[in-house]
């Protein structure tokens, strides 16, 4: 199996700066590549320029700079062209597809935030320091820097990426032949129903409540967001006010996504552990917490109609809160190495069907969902809650797919 390792970096303040200065020469390199392509196709030749082209000047530029484009791993120098051409082929493949393209843009200093390096021991040498207790990576140009490695590592080491994130630095290790630790078998089987009253509810009729972290923090940084807004948005040269400003607001995201992160792990690990059969709605996410369309008033020009957009946009807060599709993508990646199973399914009908599981006649009403949170059969009468309906319907169908797979 393939897995990512995320640990947090040491610096000291020297290699700090020398982080900041790498991250911002591959910066540079990034937007002086997409610049030359805008050029060459604006030319009358309309001459496309490729990945190829651009990393044989790779010589030449280091070889002109080396004080700066010199300094630092070719092979990472690679990946960063690598990266542009990557955006320049999803941006033809949309085209092609009729969707809205996106011509790839150039890149602040505060937007580009990782540099790869392709393989370990170009340019990079994971556990550099094998002699001594304190695990340490070694990055060109910058030196042997401390890792704070919570957990051991597995499998062979292929790349190894360095990320900012605030005022962190963290080294990403991607990992391939990596054992799976499968657990024991349980026979259990059961059905998850998401919700932002309740964070999931299981077919066993447990609730998960939804810790709704940024709504633990709105407050302070609506007050953040607020006070950034009175500095201009587009500037050459931030105050030291206006960047303390933007580390506010970027501070109490990170804690916000760490905090959910973290959840999330011990959640869907909770689950992986005590059933063989995980079983979810297939949510499309980005459809749900699509911005509703605007209705123009027929009877005025110019004018619109209300379209709920307001109360829409509570309840895509609230999910995207949520974190659902972080959640199912972390369930799915332990639910591998554990061994076990994950179902998505079908979730048209599952709150409005009259659950058999649970002593149900089966009926499918839109009726029957009486409220959020109370289900009544609109044939039978039968009365439950209806997030666990919901996941009773959802472990049935799992039921189904394994016979069928059977």
């Amino acid at each position: 199996m393939i897995r990512a390792y995320k640990f947090l970096l040491r610096p000291t303040a020297r290699q700090t700066a020398a982080l900041g200065e790498m991250l911002r020469d591959h910066c540079s390199l990034y937007n002086g590549a997409l610049q030359e392509r805008r050029d060459a196709w604006r030319h009358t030749s309309k001459t496309s320029i490729k990945y190829g082209n651009q990393s044989a000047q790779l010589k030449e530029i280091r070889a002109f700079d080396p004080e700066r484009q010199g300094r630092w791993s070719f092979s990472s120098q690679q990946a960063t062209l690598r990266r542009l051409d990557k955006a320049f082929q999803a941006f033809f493949k949309r085209v092609k597809a009729g969707q809205n393209p996106g011509y790839p843009r150039f890149k602040g200093v505060g937007h580009f935030d990782t540099v790869t390096f392709p393989k370990d021991g170009d340019g990079c040498r994971w556990n550099s320091t094998p002699h001594d207790r304190q695990t340490r990576v070694r990055l060109q140009g910058v030196g042997h820097v401390r890792v704070h490695q919570h957990r051991p590592v597995q499998g062979r080491v292929k790349t190894i990426s360095v990320k900012c994130e605030g005022n962190r630095w963290y080294v990403v290790l991607a990992c391939d032949s990596v054992p799976a630790q499968e657990l024991p078998p349980t026979g259990a089987v059961i059905g998850v129903d998401m919700g932002v009253t309740h964070f999931l509810t299981t077919s066993e009729g447990e609730h998960v409540p939804n810790p709704r972290f940024l709504g633990t923090v709105a407050e302070e940084l609506a007050a953040a967001q607020q006070h950034l807004a009175t500095f201009p948005k587009r500037t050459r040269q931030r105050t030291k006010r206006h960047r303390a400003a933007a580390r506010k607001v970027a501070k109490l995201h990170a804690k916000v996504r760490r905090q959910r992160l973290d959840f999330h792990h011990k959640t869907a690990h909770a689950l992986v552990a005590d059933n063989d059969v995980i079983a979810h709605e297939r949510l499309n996410t980005a459809g749900m917490t699509r911005s509703p369309a605007p209705k123009p008033d027929p009877g005025t020009d110019g004018a619109f109609l209300p379209n709920g957009a307001a109360v829409k946009a509570g309840l895509n807060r609230s999910i995207l809160d949520a974190g659902w599709g972080q959640f199912f993508a972390i369930l799915a990646n332990k639910a591998e190495s554990a061994g076990r199973l994950v179902i998505p399914v079908d979730p048209r009908n599952t709150s409005r069907t009259c659950p058999p599981g649970l002593g149900g006649c089966g009926h499918v009403d839109g009726k029957s969902r009486v409220t959020q949170a109370k289900f009544q059969c609109a044939a039978c009468g039968f009365t439950a809650n209806a997030d666990h309906v919901g996941a009773s319907n959802i472990s049935d169908r799992a039921g189904l797919v394994l016979c069928a797979a059977a």
